[in-house]
């Protein structure tokens, strides 16, 4: 098994890029994929309360790296989904705990018992977003249809392509509201398509259920019901080289209001 490393990251914090790595995580794993969502954030740690799993940390991948344990016993099995791995990161340590050359290590490792390692990364602005993107084959960037979110996806998108490494990097819209967007009070695909000419792999539209799955522990994802859950388990469809149709282009948006464009 060579498994692929998908780095999940953001612009800037608070866009829902670690939902995305828990949701798209455990949509794989409904698909019979061998998965661990790799939490990169150093000191910032907020996976396992997402996936519900904080109490049954005992290692997490800093103790692993520094010879305190080994790997097996710093994956935790979330029973929930079948092969589907949580690799928590430390919570009392700073990013300097890590650097590329043992991301990189770690992940080579990992690439041999798992068909994906999906790691969430740090805010492109973030110290830990060069370690967490050096293993990457891929890349999933974060956006809101907001213009300002849209902007730091514009930077990030743009260092990770500066890279010497060549990888593939696609965009993954979260939080829309197909309502907003047809009163143009919120951008569109087309307009965000438009400003950052990346690949589209996801539309995640606005949902309720989010909220309180991701306070219950439980990603909506493993629920399969709902609007969100039928989002992940396109991307994830698409990750695993389906093709899968995004929803239909909207017309209108922010952009049209502004500039008289769509």
């Amino acid at each position: 098994m060579h498994g692929t490393v998908i780095t999940i990251t953001s612009g800037k914090g608070g866009v829902g890029k670690t939902t995305t790595t828990a949701n798209l995580g455990c949509a794989l794993a409904l698909r019979g994929q061998k998965v661990v969502i790799f939490d990169g954030d150093i000191g910032l740690r907020n996976l396992d309360i997402i996936m519900g799993l904080e109490n049954r940390i005992i290692y997490d991948a800093v103790d692993y790296v520094e010879g305190r344990c080994k790997l097996k016993q710093a994956l935790i099995r979330d029973k929930r989904a079948p092969e589907l791995y949580l690799l928590a990161t430390a919570q009392t340590r700073d990013k300097t705990a890590m650097n590329p050359e043992k991301m990189v290590a770690l992940c080579d490792e990992l690439r041999a018992e798992f068909d994906f390692i999906i790691v969430d990364s740090p805010a492109g602005i973030e110290q830990g977003f060069e370690t967490c993107l050096a293993p990457a084959d891929r890349c999933l960037v974060v956006t809101n249809p907001e213009v300002s979110s849209v902007r730091d996806s514009d930077r990030v998108i743009g260092l990770i392509e500066s890279k010497e490494k060549d990888r593939t990097v696609h965009l993954i819209i979260n939080r829309i509201v197909a309502a907003r967007v047809k009163k143009q009070d919120m951008l569109s695909v087309d307009d965000i398509h438009e400003v950052l000419s990346t690949e589209i792999i996801g539309v995640v539209p606005e949902d309720e259920a989010i909220l309180s799955s991701t306070n219950r522990g439980t990603p909506v994802a493993l629920s399969g019901k709902g609007p969100a859950s039928a989002a992940y388990a396109d991307i994830a469809r698409r990750v695993m080289g389906e093709v899968v149709p995004l929803q239909p282009p909207q017309n209108g948006g922010l952009l049209q209001r502004l500039f008289g464009r769509g």
